[in-house]
């Protein structure tokens, strides 16, 4: 009963996240009973799993500092109250090694989504025409880079082949890996440095929808790990 009990609480998350996500992506708010749904049922969560004191004292500690960091994004204007709350309550689920990486996952497909929103918010004007397009190859470049990143989380898999080898033929020549490297990072940042100086008006990131997809993708980590478990056991 404690597994099936465990099994439909997270049901439950996985049903909250998605109410949240889309509640966010429409009116850039989380409701505060979601919120608190989330937190409330963790420490049932905790029975229907059987966590150790240890394990809960990680938990707790943990669910501490992202409240601190992420109150202080708030007050920094980076981050809304709802995320704030949503990230916050979704600590007290996962143990610090799982919850480090839907962090890691918030802040690539949240960084991705910022950029894509920026150039979409940005001000053109008459005689920037060439900085305009470098602003746009920086953003596809950094949005490339944010969406290989989760590709590569979601599936195991590198983007391009073999990482090693292709790093092992790339260092046979160093200064044209030291030129490609300048020219790209320099290009990003002046690029992303344009972006920036010429929005309209305070952007307003959904970070909502970047939490909730992270949260997600643990989920169905847990979920896929615990059958792959159960059908060896069997």
């Amino acid at each position: 009963m404690g597994v099936v009990f465990s099994y439909a609480l997270l049901a439950g998350l996985a049903i909250a996240l998605i109410v949240a996500a889309v509640t966010d992506l429409r009116s850039r708010t989380i409701a505060n009973r979601l919120n608190l749904a989330i937190a409330l049922a963790a420490p049932l969560y905790w029975l229907a799993v059987g966590y150790s004191w240890v394990d809960l004292v990680f938990m707790l500690g943990q669910t501490a500092l992202t409240f601190v960091f992420c109150t202080a994004l708030f007050a920094a204007r980076q981050m809304g109250g709802g995320d704030v709350k949503l990230l916050t309550a979704l600590a007290l689920w996962f143990p610090p090694l799982a919850f480090f990486e839907l962090v890691f996952m918030m802040a690539v497909l949240g960084g991705g989504a910022s950029v894509a929103m920026a150039l979409a918010n940005m001000q053109r004007r008459p005689g920037e025409t060439v900085r305009d397009a470098i602003g746009a190859l920086a953003t596809g470049l950094w949005v490339s880079a944010a969406a290989g990143i989760a590709f590569s989380l979601m599936t195991g898999r590198p983007v391009f082949g073999d990482p090693a080898g292709i790093a092992g033929n790339m260092m046979k020549n160093t200064a044209l890996l030291v030129a490609a490297t300048a020219l790209v990072l320099g290009v990003t940042l002046f690029g992303l440095f344009h972006v920036v100086r010429r929005q309209k008006g305070a952007l307003r990131v959904p970070y909502g929808i970047a939490i909730s997809a992270g949260g997600l993708w643990i989920l169905g980590e847990q979920a896929v790990s615990t059958a792959r478990f159960g059908a060896n056991l069997g």
